[in-house]
């Protein structure tokens, strides 16, 4: 790689590795080969891959409807390629840009049908990726098989995985359990197909023949990305996933080499207006910090000389102003003194309660209020 002029190479807002720096390309959509454009980006700056690939259908002939008239198939010179071979190595040469770009702990979806699908998992294996999930997106509308020689193609495969086995990916099971009405969410989604006001027309026809649905985007996106994440899309084309990402308050980059399509997604996302940040909130996967017994009393949550009570009532201990607590003969933790008691407990936090207005509460209510403030100033 060509040494960079440092002085130079800010100017460019171009790193010393050589690559353009996150920022150039944040929330925007470079007009590019997807291999070229992928090049430039920095490694490891991406928290997110959604890639929708050529799908390499092989059509051959016009597709006729039993009336004779012509279906609007997928016949785009992008998802043409000469052999398998072809396109086994484009697909290898995109996807190991996205394993360099991606940050250690990112993840990566690709959308693909039965014509691409399983190619693409090998590769992604060969690759070292991880896979997660196969998720299947059952559609509620699919295009009917005009010819009733096979099949109706009622579903497509996603692939979700990991930069690698050991990653720390990122998943919200409690909020797609709660958003599946409190049942774990399944592998098997039923979204319907590109409809209605939803679908990009111009002069009364589809702008891209494999638009997906903004539903199946922001599934996505809230089951595996945070806000401020960095998303990256390497086939944008009319840009779901830029949208969907300002929606919901991530930072997208895409890749497309259509001009065409470049001009409608950057039109497209123009229009959204993100989320407030209080609407993206996700509580149901927050983490109560470890935050001391002491912390409680120093900040005047629990004072000193206040008595703790087992929940019986029988136990009693009195705060010491260090935060340790006596019982008895016994000082110690809320952990260590909770677990000399018969039927005691080794996490003081679930053992013992304060006594407020005649009633017990526990100290572990306490805990959690004290975060709510926290999060609340």
């Amino acid at each position: 790689m060509v040494k960079l002029n440092y002085k130079r190479a800010l100017r460019l807002n171009i790193n010393m590795e050589g690559y353009y720096s996150p920022d150039k390309f944040l929330n925007s959509i470079i007009n590019s080969d997807t291999v070229e454009g992928l090049k430039k980006i920095p490694s490891e700056s991406m928290d997110m891959v959604f890639a929708d690939p050529p799908y390499n259908l092989q059509l051959q002939n016009d597709l006729m409807r039993p009336n004779q008239t012509k279906v609007n198939a997928v016949r785009d010179d992008w998802d043409r390629f000469s052999s398998f071979s072809d396109y086994d190595n484009f697909s290898t040469a995109w996807l190991k840009e996205c394993k360099r770009v991606m940050k250690k702990d990112a993840v990566i979806w690709v959308i693909g049908t039965y014509h691409n699908i399983f190619r693409i998992g090998k590769i992604m294996q060969d690759l070292g990726f991880w896979i997660l999930n196969d998720i299947i997106w059952i559609k509620t509308n699919p295009m009917p098989n005009f010819r009733g020689t096979r099949f109706t193609n009622a579903h497509e495969t996603l692939i979700f995985a990991s930069r690698d086995k050991d990653s720390k990916y990122t998943f919200h099971y409690k909020s797609m359990k709660i958003f599946n009405e409190d049942l774990q969410m399944r592998s098997d989604w039923l979204i319907p197909i590109c409809a209605g006001s939803e679908r990009i027309k111009a002069d009364g026809k589809k702008v891209h023949s494999t638009q997906k649905p903004e539903e199946l985007l922001k599934r996505i996106l809230l089951s595996s990305s945070n806000p401020g994440d960095s998303i990256l899309d390497p086939f944008m084309g009319s840009g779901t996933t830029g949208a969907m990402s300002k929606l919901l308050g991530r930072n997208f980059t895409g890749i497309e080499s259509s001009e065409e399509y470049v001009k409608i997604a950057r039109e497209r996302i123009d229009k959204i207006k993100p989320l407030e940040k209080e609407l993206l909130l996700n509580p149901a996967e927050s983490k109560i910090p470890r935050v001391p017994f002491g912390t409680l009393v120093l900040s005047g949550i629990i004072r000193e000389g206040e008595k703790l009570y087992s929940q019986d009532g029988k136990t009693v201990a009195i705060v010491l102003a260090n935060g340790t607590i006596k019982s008895g003969k016994i000082i110690g933790s809320i952990h260590s003194v909770g677990s000399t008691v018969p039927d005691g407990r080794h996490n003081g936090w679930k053992f013992w309660y304060v006594l407020r207005e005649g009633k017990f509460v526990s100290i572990d209510l306490l805990r959690e209020g004290y975060f709510s403030n926290l999060l609340q100033e």
